[in-house]
């Protein structure tokens, strides 16, 4: 099979049909824009949905702040730092997958779209153990939930409000396992387009879809960029 594998048909008296073009579209820039506006139109609704999450995590923040930020130091940074490297890699992958595609490469294509679904992987597999991590601390919320006093720097004890922090950890946990589930519907659309690459579906005159799912992907590493600074990072000093 060809890099270039898709042709397109002519027949007398008609203009070039490409196998690609679906009947309710005039040609493929109007099937093109349409998929992008559709795409972008979800995007939209993607922001809105995070966006009141981050809102809600700032407010609640600003009302119980010690235990958010004792919260937040209990998180393992270097552990994020690794897994935002590799969103960025990703990111990287997943952009010279689209430019392979726009060429109509199809090796190199199938090569980058499998590095970047080996991203994704190496991030959730990382995910998962600081998921396990706050499951031996009892950091889960619920009724097993416990938050230990912490040592300050004079060596005293400091007991942590238990209902506020639990609320730390449900927001931590609704927003990175959301963010989490994100990126395993991306690890699917991924295969499907290694899939579809790999029998010959794109070429210089079609990528739309691996178009679409970069930009999707692309996404979910904004929110990730955002999210690993709000918390894990941002004010990690204590007012006690």
């Amino acid at each position: 099979m060809s890099d270039r594998s898709v042709v397109i048909h002519e027949s007398p008296g008609h203009e070039a049909h490409h196998p690609m073009l679906q009947h309710h579209f005039d040609d493929m820039e109007q099937q093109k824009e349409a998929s992008s506006l559709g795409m972008w139109i979800f995007l939209i609704t993607e922001i809105m949905f995070f966006g009141g999450m981050f809102a809600a995590y700032l407010v609640y923040r600003h009302s119980y702040y010690d235990a958010f930020v004792w919260g937040s130091t209990s998180l393992d940074i270097k552990l994020g730092a690794i897994n935002t490297a590799v969103l960025i890699f990703s990111s990287l992958t997943m952009a010279l997958a689209v430019h392979a595609a726009q060429l109509g490469m199809r090796k190199l294509l199938i090569f980058f779209l499998f590095l970047t679904l080996v991203f994704g992987g190496v991030f959730l597999g990382i995910k998962a153990i600081e998921y396990k991590q706050k499951y031996d601390e009892h950091h889960i919320p619920g009724h097993s939930f416990n938050f230990e006093p912490v040592i300050l720097p004079n060596g005293k004890p400091h007991n942590v409000d238990q209902a506020n922090a639990q609320l730390f950890f449900s927001l931590y946990f609704a927003m990175t396992g959301m963010h989490a589930m994100h990126m395993i519907v991306g690890a699917g659309l991924l295969s499907a387009l290694i899939y579809m690459a790999w029998r010959g579906k794109f070429s210089a005159s079609y990528y739309t879809p691996v178009e679409n799912i970069g930009l999707y992907w692309h996404f979910v590493d904004i929110v990730w960029i955002f999210l690993f600074p709000l918390l894990y990072l941002i004010s990690r000093v204590h007012h006690v």
